[in-house]
């Protein structure tokens, strides 16, 4: 775990030079992917989960301006993930998956 939190400043900064509108973080915080493990609808119909609900990851929730929207970030030392979604993490959609 002190492997993972060694990495937030090198997270913060990723997520920042992404370049995203509306995605400024400041903090990272450690969350268990069975709290975030959201559901991902692809296009070919099938549903997947991104996360291992076993692990910790470094991650945040940003409001989206002017949406009744959120941005998710999770990071760790393989991938880093950005999602939008809904209330209670409904309708969730990847915006980017990028492995590190």
């Amino acid at each position: 775990m002190d492997k993972l939190i060694s990495l937030k400043p090198e997270l913060l900064k990723e997520f920042n030079d992404l370049g995203i509108k509306g995605l400024c973080l400041t903090d990272l915080n450690l969350l268990s992917g069975d709290y975030i493990n959201l559901e991902y609808h692809l296009p070919n119909g099938q549903i997947v989960k991104l996360l291992n609900d076993d692990e910790m990851y470094l991650g945040n929730q940003i409001e989206i301006e002017g949406k009744e929207r959120c941005y998710g970030v999770v990071g760790c030392e393989r991938f880093i993930l950005v999602c939008e979604y809904g209330c209670d993490g409904k309708n969730a959609e990847i915006v980017l998956y990028k492995r590190r």
